[in-house]
């Protein structure tokens, strides 16, 4: 694996513990795909730092538990815009 790559896992990894974010808000901050997120820091960061993974994995888990809270959010806000209008 190239150093770059591993670096960017680290950097994607601490930023997420850190602030908490979801795969696709980590993705538009640093500028990658969300598959380039999510395989770097399930994946990649694995091989890399087993300890910094598992500090990850419960962060993930905890967004793809809401990510339905989320989406009928969004629905919810998209069809009372729509509504006033």
């Amino acid at each position: 694996m190239n150093d770059y790559i591993a670096q960017r896992a680290i950097t994607l990894a601490e930023y997420i513990i850190e602030s908490g974010c979801t795969v696709r808000e980590c993705a538009k901050i640093f500028k990658v795909s969300k598959s380039t997120v999510h395989k770097d820091v399930t994946d990649r960061l694995q091989e890399i730092s087993p300890s910094l993974a598992a500090q990850v994995a419960p962060i993930l888990q905890k967004n793809k538990d809401e990510r339905h809270i989320r989406g009928g959010e969004a629905t919810k806000k998209k069809y009372s815009k729509s509504i006033r209008n």
